[in-house]
C-alpha cells in the first residue's frame, strides 16, 4: 500500500513507530513468552484484588513484610549455624542513573508545562480539543469503573489493539481513510451551508484564513 493510503501518511511501519526494540516486540507479539506471561501475571493480580479485597499499598506492605521477615530470619539463622547469608546483590542506585531519571521526567515534566501554556494562553486550539476529549472520556471512564480494572483493561488493549491492526493494516487503513473522507465532505458542505450563512462565524473565519 503506497504511503498517502496509510493512516498519516505515515512512511514507517507499526514496529519501528513503537521504536522497534524489545517493548515493540512485546506489544505487537514478536515474544509471544514475555506478552503472555505479562497478561497472566496481570490478570493473576487483578484477581487477587478483586477477590481478597487488598488494596495496592496494603498488599505491598504485606509482601515487603513477608520478603524482610523471611530475609532478616535467614540471615540470623545462617550466622548462628555458619552458613552463607542470603544471596542478594548489591543495594545501590547510582548518581548516573539518578541523573538519567531525572532528566527523562524533567524534559516530560517541562513538555507537559509547555503544552498546558499554550492551551491556557489559547495558542493551540488543536491541542486543547485533544486534551478536553481526552479528559472527558478518562471522566467518564472513570466513573464506569475502578483503577485498577481501568488499568488492566488499558494493559490488554496496549497489548491486542496494536496487533491486530498490524496484522489487518492495509484493511483497516482503507475503512478509516474512507471514513475520514466522507467525514471531511460532510463538513465541507455544513461549512458552505450553515458557517458562511452566519455572519459573526464567517467574519471570524476570514479571521482565522
Amino acid at each position: 500500500m503506497d504511503s498517502s493510503d496509510k493512516l498519516f501518511n505515515r512512511q514507517r511501519n507499526l514496529h519501528q513507530i513503537l521504536g522497534g526494540g524489545f517493548v515493540a516486540d512485546v506489544v505487537l507479539w514478536r515474544r509471544k513468552d514475555v506478552t503472555v506471561g505479562i497478561l497472566v501475571v496481570t490478570l493473576f493480580a487483578w484477581v487477587v484484588f478483586e477477590i481478597s479485597g487488598y488494596t495496592l499499598l496494603s498488599l505491598v506492605s504485606s509482601v515487603l513484610f513477608l520478603l524482610f521477615a523471611i530475609l532478616f530470619l535467614w540471615a540470623k539463622s545462617a550466622a548462628i549455624l555458619n552458613r552463607p547469608a542470603p544471596p542478594l546483590p548489591h543495594l545501590y542506585l547510582s548518581e548516573e542513573m539518578v541523573n538519567e531519571a531525572a532528566y527523562f521526567i524533567r524534559n516530560h515534566i517541562n513538555m507537559i508545562l509547555s503544552v498546558s501554556e499554550d492551551i491556557a494562553l489559547g495558542k493551540d486550539t488543536n491541542m486543547y480539543v485533544k486534551v478536553s476529549v481526552g479528559l472527558m472520556l478518562i471522566s467518564v471512564v472513570g466513573g464506569l469503573t475502578d483503577f485498577l480494572t481501568l488499568g488492566y483493561t488499558s494493559l490488554v488493549i496496549v497489548l491486542t489493539v496494536p496487533a491486530l491492526y498490524e496484522k489487518y493494516e492495509d484493511q483497516v487503513d482503507a475503512y478509516v481513510l474512507m471514513a475520514y473522507r466522507k467525514l471531511w465532505q460532510l463538513y465541507h458542505k455544513f461549512d458552505a451551508v450553515c458557517v458562511n450563512k452566519v455572519p459573526i462565524l464567517s467574519l471570524e473565519k476570514k479571521k482565522l484564513s
